[in-house]
């Protein structure tokens, strides 16, 4: 039996992020322009893997890699059948084929019974992300593939200082209100820890301009992207706190046109499951080798949004 010491740190409400993502679910889709970049960068790079699949299973992006597939009749023409899943029933029932609700930290799949796992903005979201990527690997049939995409350490920086310094400033205190995130390096070493062949990572740095500090967060929202921690601050907070944040983000970061930036850092990893015909794997934390450049990709430039 597991001793205390040996399980992961409770840093995210699970039921909490169904009930939001199940809330962001309703006129998601005008608001799902990360999701909708993610998967399109992640259909390209499943582009240039020479190899074919019987049987997919697609986590998170409440559809968007299902569209971004279809829309690529080469791509689409190399899997089978084609699940997408995800922890909210509502975003679930936006695939436009086969969909499942679960539990990434559960994974509800047979050992060795699918030949490719595609994560979309989801994985930031778990508890103990090495121990969904081991789950995952063992899904895979041998010499199956992975790729995901999800949130990395610079996302939301502007956001975050903005929120510390007005709580210090009228609470006298600081609390955690965005969740951390792992950054390039520790997601090919998480990889190869969870056993995966030739991880590989790469990154996609994109900036969004918005009117003010409220609407990011009416986007964060709609998005389903606000803060879960399990840690969070439980007392309500007054206007006056939102306000202040919005004052500060201005004074701080606003650009010449008077529009703030808000950055977000999308990590992009695959990786095999192992397999005898494979080379040896690297040493867990030893891969460097850029997903683009492995690939033969282009890295996305930065992008733009109109805030209201």
């Amino acid at each position: 039996m597991a001793s205390s010491s040996d399980t992961p740190p409770l840093l995210f409400d699970r039921t909490l992020l169904r009930q939001r993502r199940t809330r962001a679910a309703r006129g998601y889709e005008e608001f799902a322009f990360l999701a909708s970049r993610a998967a399109d960068d992640l259909a390209d790079r499943l582009m240039a893997v020479n190899r074919t699949f019987d049987r997919a299973l697609v986590i998170g992006g409440a559809g968007a890699v299902g569209r971004a597939i279809a829309a690529r009749p080469e791509l689409a023409a190399k899997i089978g059948t084609l699940i997408e899943a995800d922890i909210s029933p509502a975003m679930a029932a936006k695939a436009s084929g086969a969909s499942l609700v679960m539990d990434e930290e559960r994974l509800p799949v047979a050992d060795e019974s699918v030949g490719l796992v595609v994560s979309c903005l989801s994985l930031h979201w778990t508890n103990d992300l090495v121990g969904a990527l081991i789950q995952i690997n063992r899904a895979l049939k041998p010499d199956g593939f992975f790729a995901c995409a999800m949130l990395g350490g610079a996302t939301l920086t502007e956001l975050r200082q903005s929120l510390m310094a007005a709580e210090d400033e009228i609470y006298g205190q600081v609390s955690a209100r965005v969740s951390p995130f792992a950054d390039t390096v520790d997601l090919a070493g998480l990889l190869a820890r969870a056993g995966f062949a030739m991880p590989v990572s790469d990154v996609d740095r994109l900036s969004v301009r918005y009117g003010n500090a409220f609407v990011l967060m009416r986007d964060l929202r709609r998005m389903g992207e606000t803060s879960v921690l399990a840690s969070r601050p439980r007392t309500p907070v007054h206007r006056q706190f939102f306000v202040k944040t919005a004052q500060i983000y201005a004074e701080r970061f606003a650009e010449a046109d008077g529009r703030i930036p808000a950055k977000f850092e999308i990590l992009h990893a695959a990786g095999w499951a192992p397999h005898e015909s494979q080379p040896k794997p690297l040493r867990p934390g030893s891969a460097k080798v850029r997903l683009a450049d492995a690939l033969g990709v282009k890295e996305r430039g930065a992008g733009e949004k109109a805030g209201g």
